[in-house]
């Protein structure tokens, strides 16, 4: 199996949390969920493959996210649990409780829609061999707080945890159009969209949201992309509520 850093938050019934690309591209993304949900949640927060503290891995493909997440459900030997994933983590999530038998009892979606076609842009803009972490957050600009988790010194320079091209390797495997996986999932369904958000309109939530029916609820907050960052408080509260709920 792919090595991942897993870090744990919490003395109770475990939730697995899948993080996005690039933002605090870490387990340490959702230090603040974690803070949020104890005593009733422990959070298990995985450093995905070729990101944060795991191993690089030779791809990226759709497939190999997922039998990472069955290998480490497995590994963890519990039954059905919550996943909140954001970005390239929602459709890891997704995909994952869509297969049988059922692992995941809820499912929280972060920012991401049914059909994925990711701007690469971004990622092959980003400075390499920063000569000091000063210099490569200047470089970024507005943008360092959502990676500054991810930043290393690689001895050469400052740069990222995860490898530009392998980046790029996965968001080409993430463009395409999961709906066959979002209509297979049967468990409850929260969707978070930020109103500024760039990857997903308010229509295409609905629209998600509506092909469910009762299934699944649509919550949007004033943030971008990363509503777990830009919205710490009312994403916590709004995953909080969810999981309250009786099912």
């Amino acid at each position: 199996m792919h090595h991942g850093e897993v870090r744990e938050r919490g003395p109770r019934s475990p939730l697995v949390a899948l993080h996005g690309h690039y933002n605090e591209n870490e387990a340490s993304a959702f230090g603040a969920l974690a803070e949020a949900l104890v005593p009733r949640w422990r959070v298990i927060a995985l450093d995905q493959r070729g990101h944060g503290e795991s191993d690089r891995a030779r791809s990226y493909e759709r497939e190999d996210y997922l039998a990472d997440m069955v290998a480490f459900h497995q590994h963890l030997g519990v039954g059905p649990v919550p996943v909140p994933g954001h970005s390239l983590g929602g459709v890891n999530a997704c995909q994952f409780a869509a297969r049988p038998p059922d692992k995941v009892s809820s499912l929280i979606v972060e920012d991401i829609g049914a059909v994925v076609d990711s701007d690469r842009s971004f990622t092959l803009g980003l400075p390499a061999d920063a000569p000091s972490r000063e210099a490569l957050v200047a470089a970024l600009g507005t943008t360092a707080p959502y990676l500054a988790c991810s930043f290393r010194d690689e001895g050469r320079g400052w740069g990222f945890s995860f490898g530009i091209d392998d980046t790029v390797a996965s968001h080409k495997a993430l463009s395409d159009d999961h709906w066959e996986d979002r209509t297979a999932v049967s468990c409850p369904t929260l969707l978070i969209r930020g109103t500024r958000s760039h990857e997903l309109t308010s229509d295409r939530a609905r629209g998600m949201v509506a092909r469910r029916g009762g299934r699944a609820r649509l919550v949007e907050l004033a943030a971008g992309h990363v509503v777990h960052h830009d919205a710490r408080e009312q994403f916590a509260t709004a995953v909080t509520t969810f999981l309250s709920e009786p099912r």
